[in-house]
């Protein structure tokens, strides 16, 4: 399925912003001054890229094919993806509070950055190992005939407004900066 290798790619994006966020958290836990502007810069990266561009096609074009091939939400793994990507949003807007604040010279925030930032790591890469290795393949099974083509013009035209806009090369530039950054 295309489809699914389009957003395994992306999960490859992220994988690596992914590894700076947890190295620069490390860092920042042993003591090492780390700028907040890179917690901002890869909250940022999370919630326009790993949520606004990847989840949006999962949420508004994957599981709602998977729902229809009969693969349940409620119960099932529709809903646990669903969940985590409640999660991740509530770490990632976590992180930023924490940056925020300690860029304002906050004692304890240090400490949130630090948690938020590995709790997110963690969630997110146990996930990505989830779809990539169950949730796609499950999908490449059940949706099937019409219901596959329609799902396949719907995926592509998602993925072709945001080619026009260069989204994927904007936020590969960005994941690129965040490395560099981290390794500061």
């Amino acid at each position: 399925m295309d489809a699914a290798q389009i957003l395994m790619d992306e999960h490859r994006v992220i994988e690596r912003v992914l590894d700076a966020l947890e190295g620069a958290a490390a860092r920042l836990d042993a003591g090492e001054e780390i700028h907040t502007d890179f917690f901002l810069m890869a909250a940022d990266f999370i919630k326009r890229f790993a949520d606004g561009s990847h989840h949006n096609k999962e949420e508004g074009v994957l599981f709602p094919a998977m729902e229809a091939a009969g693969i349940p939400n409620e119960g099932g793994p529709i809903g646990v993806m669903l969940a985590e990507h409640q999660e991740a949003r509530r770490l990632t807007a976590a992180m930023r509070t924490a940056a925020d604040e300690l860029a304002a010279g906050e004692a304890t925030a240090k400490r949130h950055v630090v948690e938020n930032a590995l709790k997110y790591v963690t969630l997110l890469r146990a996930h990505i190992a989830k779809e990539d290795g169950v949730l796609y393949p499950m999908a490449d099974r059940a949706i099937q005939g019409d219901a596959r083509e329609e799902f396949s013009q719907a995926f592509k035209q998602a993925a072709q407004e945001e080619t026009s806009q260069g989204v994927f090369e904007e936020f590969t530039a960005l994941a690129e900066a965040i490395e560099r950054e981290s390794a500061r």
